[in-house]
């Protein structure tokens, strides 16, 4: 690889944009006659002109080094050793130059791939044209220095930025094998950063999508959670099905997958919509919501085809599927109890919210998840229409009517279902014995 620098006129990256924090660990390892350099996605982003969320810093010193360093400094990783330096809330990701494997490495070197390939062990360290080499994509290669200004640019990743590719380092299929994550990323960086995946990098991705069953499902879940709440869910979403990636992450999808028209996508798009304006506009999501979507329909099959197998009425059915279908997705993707209990609060609201009457309405207003229980039943109501619709409709008006307009409310309500009953009811005659007691 052949390193171009760049200097400050020409990359317009400026230290006002830089993390306090971040300028800390740089100089302090500089002054320890260390090399080190802001590294990744905080240049990349720099260099789009976005502010970067994580500032990470890549140096020559040892990850023991760089904790003698720093007292607020902690060891993290297995697979590849890393520093965070944590100031309060913020942490600044510290990691070793990268090295090569060497052939022949046995099982207990630093460094170690499994069968297919995959680096399962990483503690391998090297020089910054070794870890340059070691980076995923050409915009990722590019390393910014506090100590003279410069951007050292080692795979061409500037002309990527200004061409706006997603485009891997080296050969894309060996890539993929050492780590299948990539491919999430590759997706991941098209959508956020609308940009273009490059024919050579996207070309092996359908073929390879099944090496993500090697993948522990606790990280799959943080990368799952990178690529729907990042504020570009619906297009994240279409090219994991372009691509063939959304099926090895969502089994139980795999027919949705293949009818991108149909009703169920429709309303998994409608929900990563709502959940991209939110995110845009600084607000709060739960993933537990993007789960309880994404399962939605799956539920609703198995609910329905437990009912016809086994005899069980539909709430009984309705939750064992839901067990059943939590249980089958976490053996692709960790979801941790916090969430899965949260979505099937929302999914029991559905089968909740229908049955308002007496002190049922006012007592589902006061559940703890009833919002999220009445945002989902109003996202199945813009894509179902009809009864779901105009139940939604009723909710957002008694939710925000006054003490005297909820009970007009029900009782209209409780008029109109008695008007839809077959006829009016006959009035019970008393029996002789009962009358003569009445008129004792």
């Amino acid at each position: 690889m052949q390193a171009y620098t760049l200097p400050r006129a020409e990359h317009g990256i400026s230290r006002e944009d830089i993390s306090d924090n971040a300028l800390k660990v740089l100089y302090r390892l500089n002054k320890s006659g260390f090399e080190a350099y802001l590294v990744g996605g905080c240049v990349r982003d720099l260099m789009l002109g976005k502010l970067p969320k994580d500032f990470d810093v890549v140096t020559n010193a040892t990850p023991e080094q760089i904790k003698s360093l720093f007292k607020n400094c902690r060891l993290i990783g297995r697979r590849f050793r890393l520093a965070h330096i944590v100031f309060g809330r913020e942490i600044i990701e510290v990691a070793t130059f990268r090295g090569h494997h060497s052939e022949g490495e046995s099982d207990n070197k630093l460094g170690q791939q499994d069968a297919q390939g995959q680096l399962v062990r990483d503690n391998v360290f090297g020089t910054i044209e070794e870890d340059a080499e070691r980076r995923d994509f050409t915009f990722n290669a590019m390393y910014y220095s506090v100590a003279d200004f410069t951007v050292t640019d080692f795979a061409r990743g500037r002309d990527a930025v200004k061409n706006r590719e997603v485009d891997l380092i080296g050969d894309p299929e060996t890539r993929y094998r050492e780590d299948p994550v990539r491919m999430l990323r590759a997706i991941r960086f098209a959508a956020k950063l609308d940009m273009t995946i490059t024919p050579r990098t996207a070309k092996p991705i359908p073929e390879l999508a099944h090496l993500l069953a090697n993948i522990p499902p606790a990280r799959l879940f943080e990368e799952t959670l990178k690529l729907f709440l990042g504020g570009a869910g619906v297009q994240t979403f279409r090219l994991l099905q372009q691509y063939g990636l959304l099926t090895p992450l969502f089994p139980q999808l795999e027919s949705i997958a293949k009818n991108p028209d149909s009703r169920e996508c429709q309303f998994i798009l409608k929900v990563l919509e709502n959940t991209d304006e939110r995110i845009n506009s600084n607000q709060r999501v739960t993933p537990a919501f993007l789960y309880a979507a994404l399962l939605w329909y799956p539920l609703e099959e198995h609910a329905q085809k437990l009912q016809a197998e086994s005899g069980l009425n539909q709430h009984d059915a309705f939750n064992i599927a839901s067990g059943e279908v939590i249980h089958r997705q976490v053996q692709r993707i960790m979801i941790p109890k916090r969430f899965s209990t949260v979505i099937r609060d929302i999914w029991i609201l559905q089968q909740r919210l229908p049955r308002r009457f007496g002190r049922r309405a006012f007592q589902l207003l006061s559940h703890p998840k009833f919002r999220a229980g009445y945002d989902f039943l109003h996202a199945r109501g813009e894509i179902e229409g009809g009864n779901t619709m105009e139940l939604a409709d009723w909710w957002t008006e008694f939710q925000h009517a006054d003490q005297g307009k909820q009970k007009k409310l029900l009782n209209a309500l409780r008029q109109s279902e008695g008007s839809k009953s077959s006829g009016p009811r006959k009035r019970r005659r008393r029996s002789p014995e009962k009358r003569d007691a009445g008129n004792a």
